[in-house]
């Protein structure tokens, strides 16, 4: 996916506000990359627009050199996957009905499963770890089990390209931990490009591939890890009094001092 001179924002009765602007980068596949920012930052907004639930306010979007807004919605849900963080509004459905919704681009308008569509549902459960869990109702799961579910969803809707919006925001640390090295390791093994927004700046920093920092006044700056830490961006966009930057690691920390 490829992003040119892309500006993000909404419109309103008073006309266009824009919060990012001419922002040019990749996501590439293979790759794992995290959105950072504080609130407010237009890391949501941003999400958005590439997922096409918002128009951008200028500039261009492409998949595979096509612009996305040349296609339809049917050709956008092969190619964009999105995991939201609301819990999904269902009731009376196990893992394993939910997980097959991801097939809904391809079953026809009766949906119905044939044998390669069960086929990628079973190895969308074994690749998050789900599998034990597909006999569960859906409402009876943790906050992790559903995080994990709803990727395997995304999973069975074999897109090149999913788009995370704070997965792990309600999760235990472990939880956290578990969602995003399966993210990573989805990206690395099966040649997924992956874009999650998230709050978890130090799980971030050790586990993306790249990172994208996001900010109203500073704009959008990407890189490694390893590269937004030399160039002193991690410390611009987010050390504050009471919070401490370590180049080396790199990693954040808060002070002692009271």
């Amino acid at each position: 996916m490829e992003l040119k001179n892309l500006t993000t924002g909404y419109f309103t009765s008073r006309g266009r506000i824009a919060i990012q602007r001419d922002i040019t980068a990749q996501l590439k596949k293979g790759e794992f990359t995290c959105l950072l920012g504080p609130n407010g930052a237009g890391k949501t907004t941003l999400l958005r627009t590439l997922a096409v639930f918002m128009p951008p306010l200028g500039g261009s979007i492409q998949i595979d050199g096509v612009n996305i807004s040349l296609l339809s919605p049917a050709e956008l849900s092969k190619r964009i996957g999105v995991v939201l963080t609301e819990r999904p509004s269902v009731s009376s459905m196990t893992v394993e009905q939910l997980v097959a919704l991801g097939r809904s681009p391809y079953t026809g308008f009766w949906g119905r499963l044939a044998d390669r569509d069960r086929r990628i549902v079973e190895d969308a459960l074994a690749a998050t770890g789900t599998a034990s869990l597909k006999d569960r109702l859906v409402d009876t799961l943790s906050d992790g089990e559903r995080q994990k579910v709803m990727i395997a969803k995304a999973l069975a809707q074999e897109t090149k390209v999913i788009f995370l919006d704070e997965p792990t925001a309600f999760l235990d640390y472990p939880s956290k931990v578990d969602v995003m090295r399966m993210l990573r390791r989805l990206a690395h093994e099966d040649g997924k490009t992956i874009l999650q927004s998230t709050h978890d700046l130090n799980m971030a920093l050790a586990l993306a591939d790249k990172v994208w920092l996001v900010d109203r006044q500073l704009g959008v700056r990407i890189g490694t890890p390893r590269e937004l830490a030399d160039d002193g961006s991690l410390e611009r966009y987010f050390a504050r009094p009471g919070i401490d930057f370590n180049p080396e690691t790199p990693a954040f920390s808060v002070s002692g001092e009271k």
